[in-house]
């Protein structure tokens, strides 16, 4: 059995263009004064249509549209895309298909187009529940219209989910627990909470190498924060089934499970990855142009699709390394049939001793206190 049967088979579209940059942001994103969407819809059928002949006979699982900011999109744009995978791909019966949203009050009022275009689920981007806070972080958006978003989205959508950031510029414990607590009341069966890091490349990062980025909390504070978000969510009944993802139980994101757990997917848009998995098993990374006018030139003269063959290495500790950010942990054996060999005993061994692991049941998992160094137990299980 091939990986994307296993673990499934999705396609990933990449909107790259925002409103405005957010501070904290390093994913691909455009600030763009206009946009022909008409010409926006054309390449990305055509670049999907050239993946889907390296990838037949399967069985698509997820659609996920992310940014950037897709609920920027042309409704229209998305129902095209949705209805030519259905052509180019068999559609499972419980496909999921999720757009990225922000709360603004014009893009709320697309969420009924979108869900007539075939959207099912939708993720709000809503990083803070107070005015002062997303103000600080950028974002244009105000409370008021972030509680009507997550209102609005439940009317209109079966599954949905909205993010959170936290460890933020004076926050105080008691501020996130406060904050958590109500998000927990607004949710509606999934919660993506995330520690604000502070990325090279990013405004906040030049700030931060200012030293003008004042009032982060401190390592011992932030690790608290986690503990507490852990204990809280756990409390409420959404289980952490991923570091920095939380759901009621059959309310997991489908899409990610197909990245943390090995699967294939295809990505199209400008910076997009995807995974694919030839017939002879051979597994290869896909590769698109960052900028959104190079990647245009690119579909428009079908210039050549990136493909880089991953070794068996490289298979291997990237399997490690998504995988143990999920509860579920890794299957050993499954971590054999990719790697063609065993994880060395020693390091896991090693790591069991100090609590940051456990091996049952042939599957290897990160304990709570291996979550929160999850980064330093796969640089030791990767070396060896």
């Amino acid at each position: 059995m091939e990986r994307w049967q296993s673990a499934g088979f999705g396609l990933y579209v990449h909107w790259p263009f925002c409103q405005s940059k957010c501070p904290y942001c390093d994913f691909n994103s455009h600030v763009s004064a206009k946009v022909d969407h008409d010409v926006w819809r054309v390449a990305f059928l055509a670049e999907m249509r050239r993946y889907a002949e390296l990838s037949p006979d399967r069985v698509l699982s997820s659609i996920f549209f992310g940014g950037g900011t897709p609920s920027l999109m042309d409704p229209a744009t998305v129902e095209a895309i949705i209805d030519d995978a259905a052509q180019l791909w068999k559609i499972a019966n419980n496909v999921e298909i999720t757009l990225e949203a922000n709360p603004t009050s014009v893009e709320i009022d697309k969420f009924q187009a979108f869900k007539t275009a075939g959207v099912n689920r939708v993720s709000v981007g809503v990083q803070a529940l107070n005015d002062n806070d997303l103000r600080r972080l950028g974002r244009l958006h105000d409370a008021h219209e972030a509680r009507r978003a997550i209102e609005v989205s439940q009317q209109v959508f079966d599954r949905t989910s909205f993010d959170l950031i936290y460890a933020r510029q004076d926050q105080t414990i008691g501020q996130w627990r406060s904050e958590l607590v109500e998000a927990l009341k607004l949710a509606g069966g999934h919660l993506s909470l995330y520690q604000l890091t502070i990325e090279p490349g990013t405004v906040f990062g030049a700030r931060y190498d200012r030293g003008l980025l004042r009032g982060l909390p401190v390592e011992d504070v932030a690790a608290e924060m986690y503990e507490l978000t852990q204990e809280i969510c756990s409390d409420a009944g959404y289980n952490a089934y991923e570091v920095s993802n939380h759901a009621r139980s059959g309310e997991e994101s489908r899409h990610n499970l197909i990245y943390w757990r090995g699967g294939d997917y295809v990505g199209v848009g400008p910076g997009a990855h995807g995974r694919i998995t030839k017939g002879n098993g051979e597994r290869f990374a896909t590769t698109r142009p960052l900028a959104p006018t190079t990647w245009l030139q690119d579909v428009k003269t079908n210039a050549k699709l990136g493909l880089e063959p991953i070794s068996r290495e490289d298979q291997a500790a990237e399997f490690i390394m998504m995988g143990l950010r999920l509860s579920e942990g890794i299957d050993l054996t499954d971590y054999r049939a990719i790697a063609g060999n065993d994880l060395p005993q020693q390091p896991i061994s090693e790591l069991d001793d100090l609590g940051l692991v456990t091996v049952a049941d042939g599957r290897l998992r990160a304990t709570a206190s291996g979550r929160l160094v999850l980064n330093a137990v796969l640089r030791k299980l990767v070396a060896g």
